[in-house]
């Protein structure tokens, strides 16, 4: 059982970590306690048999997964997540049934579990550490959880295992919030629900709250007709809660100590046969598309074709010269946050886009290594110097280290190598890092799924079964193309393909960058700082001048970028690097005598970023349309949200839930009242 509740909410939403205790269990073995709670994470006779007895077993599993078909999705929720055994377990069977049963190759397990006392990862990792010598076949398994473990910070993080297909979505904070936030709009078909419930959390007597009417109202909203759940409680408030929001309860055997427990399906379901048939959205399957088309090969239409390439829908991608050609192909992307107060976090696209990103390029990373490709992400670390923040120094404690911390002076002189610079107040994010936008291309090109084709396009039509694409190749030869749905990355010129997408704002920004001499090197800053603009010293890699004009295999320094409203002309301009440089120089004047004053010789790029009147980007259906998709207007912010809008656009397009709030999803509709009205 784990802690996902506690009477008096936090109102700065901040998570508070699990105070965990240990106790021996029956075979003498050490096992975490909730302090919060006096009650156990889970059987002292054998967690691991129990998680199976009780959750896997009694909402047939092994079963309902063994019968979904091709590309379906099985979504469980649960409450909570506690010490993750849950979740192990569920992932053992889903692994053993795919090496059983070839039609779940491009079938996919959702699990969405909430915590409002997340376990802090040192003691996490001490705890599965122990399951990995009690029970061997974890060991696999343990890791790559605590590698994608998230920081504590309140929200839905999106963990993705895309070699076993697995989808995990932890949203930290209260219960009834949490699931009060998953989209479920019964209108769109398909629409997502939840196939299986683990009601998991502390006994009733330890923890009322959880087993709150609140609670089960969201259960009931989130279900369907054959959804089932399962309980190791057999207590009156649970019974009642269950048969009130339409579920037929039965009570079966328990584990262990327990001489009970619960399984309830949700009523009109006419048997547990219909609900094994009919789980996993199979009802659906016709619905599916196997064929997508992605306009724009920027980073949002990269990342779009491979969010939706894993999850088995081949994709065309188009763009009328190169992937990259545009705005996001700079050399390298810094990868770090614009903060917000931590009362606002699990409503900030931003800081929940970056952590997700950072874990995606993590993935690519190795996949990089096995291919002997370059890295898509190099950590680095950067340091904000709070000259151009909507935070300071005491909101910055209130984040876990792991995620933002402030140094003192002295140590962010050393690990920046500045001087002279007053560094008494500063950010320091650790997980940041440059992001090599040719990298990520060539590992997303690679997915066997993905197909870019040089395409301008001219026409989109749509009919009540597929949509057209019409347009002309490099030879000026008239092409055309059906798929089941396109998805419009064109940032700027997506309004020209479609007048129902928002016509942006148009902002130039160019990016500079030198070769710096050897006693330059010396004295440029080790890490990439964050000021009113940005700088950042990297070695450019094999492959690099593919996209730009840059010494491969030389230290180069980036610094940038200008910002000039409409403004559409991409030619490079002395003037600019100028006011890049004289950035720099005001934030950090150690930096004038360094830095060179002949800006003649520099290299650059300029790119046409598209921004909303709110600042968000456009992510949804296009109205009156059930084949046309947007996502744009990334802003200057695409290689930190665009992975994780990807994910929330497939999800709407497949009738599954989304990492993002009903909240947010709104505040990214094409269709929200700020977009209503024209820019000057």
């Amino acid at each position: 059982m784990s802690t996902t509740q506690k009477p008096n909410r936090d109102p700065l939403n901040i998570i508070t970590p699990a105070n965990i205790d240990w106790q021996m269990d029956d075979t003498g073995n050490r096992v975490p306690v909730s302090g919060e709670f006096d009650d156990v994470y889970f059987s002292h006779a054998d967690g691991l048999a129990e998680s199976r007895h009780v959750f896997l077993a009694h909402n047939q599993l092994p079963e309902r997964l063994a019968t979904l078909g091709p590309k379906q999705c099985f979504t469980i929720a649960e409450l909570g997540f506690g010490t993750g055994l849950n979740l192990l377990a569920t992932w053992q069977l889903w692994r053993q049934l795919r090496d059983t049963h070839p039609q779940l190759a491009s079938a996919r397990l959702h699990f969405i579990t909430t915590e409002k006392f997340p376990i802090p990862l040192v003691e996490l990792t001490q705890i599965l550490a122990l399951w990995g010598q009690r029970a061997p076949e974890l060991t696999e398994l343990i890791a790559p959880l605590l590698a994608a473990y998230p920081p504590l910070i309140a929200g839905c993080h999106r963990l993705n295992f895309f070699a076993d297909n697995l989808t995990v979505d932890m949203w930290f904070g209260d219960a009834a919030e949490s699931l009060s936030k998953l989209a479920s709009d019964q209108s769109t078909k398909p629409a997502p629900y939840v196939d299986a419930w683990f009601l998991d959390g502390f006994a009733p007597s330890c923890n009322s709250t959880l087993w709150a009417d609140s609670i089960f109202a969201q259960i009931q909203r989130l279900s369907r007709p054959t959804t089932t759940a399962a309980t190791y409680s057999c207590a009156g408030v649970v019974k009642r809660a269950l048969k009130a929001c339409g579920f037929q309860i039965t009570k079966v055997k328990g584990f262990g100590r327990k001489r009970e427990m619960l399984t309830a399906i949700m009523a009109d379901a006419a048997s547990l046969e219909d609900s094994t048939r009919d789980s996993g959205s199979i009802d659906n399957a016709d619905r599916l598309p196997t064929h997508s088309v992605v306009i724009g090969a920027g980073v949002s239409g990269l990342l779009m074709a491979w969010a939706l390439a894993n999850r088995g829908i081949h994709v065309t991608l188009l763009d009328k010269s190169a992937p990259l050609a545009g705005a996001s192909g700079n050399p390298r992307a810094l990868l770090a946050p614009k903060m917000t107060p931590i009362h606002h976090v699990d409503e900030h696209l931003h800081t929940m886009g970056y952590l997700y990103s950072s874990r995606l390029y993590r993935q690519f990373n190795k996949s990089a290594e096995k291919q002997q490709l370059a890295p898509v992400i190099e950590p680095t670390g950067a340091l904000d110097l709070l000259i151009k923040a909507n935070i300071g120094p005491e909101q910055i404690a209130d984040y876990p280290d792991d995620m933002a911390t402030t140094l003192p002076s002295e140590r962010a002189q050393n690990i920046t190598g500045l001087k002279k610079q007053d560094l008494s107040e500063n950010l320091y994010l650790p997980q940041s890092g440059l992001v090599n936008p040719q990298a990520l291309k060539n590992i997303i090109l690679t997915h066997p799924f993905i197909c870019f084709q040089p395409l301008k396009v001219n026409r989109i039509s749509e009919s009540e079964h597929h949509v057209c694409i019409h347009g002309s190749d490099p030879d000026n030869s008239e092409r055309s193309m059906t798929a089941d749905n396109v998805v419009i990355c064109a940032a700027f010129e997506s309004h020209q393909l479609d007048q129902r997408i928002f016509d942006c704002r148009k902002i130039r920004g160019q990016l500079s960058w030198f070769t710096p001499t050897i006693e330059q090197l010396a004295k440029l800053p080790k890490i990439p700082l964050k000021y009113s603009g940005y700088c950042a010293l990297f070695t450019a890699q094999t492959g690099d001048g593919q996209l730009n004009d840059i010494e491969e295999c030389q230290p180069q320094f980036l610094l940038g970028a200008s910002f000039i409203r409409n403004d559409t002309d991409t030619n490079i301009r002395r003037e600019e690097h100028q006011i890049s440089r004289d950035k720099l120089v005001t934030a950090i004047p150690e930096m004038a005598s360094i830095i060179p004053t002949d800006v003649s010789v520099w290299q650059g790029r300029a790119g046409i970023r598209t921004q909303t009147p709110d600042y968000h980007p456009i992510v949804g259906p296009l109205i009156d349309s059930k084949r046309t998709w947007v996502m744009s207007a990334m802003g200057a912010k695409g290689y930190a949200i665009a992975p994780l809008c990807a994910e929330a656009l497939t999800d709407m397009m497949l009738g599954t839930f989304t990492p993002l709030s009903t909240a947010m999803l709104a505040r990214l509709s094409p269709h929200r009242t700020r977009l209503q009205t024209p820019l000057d």
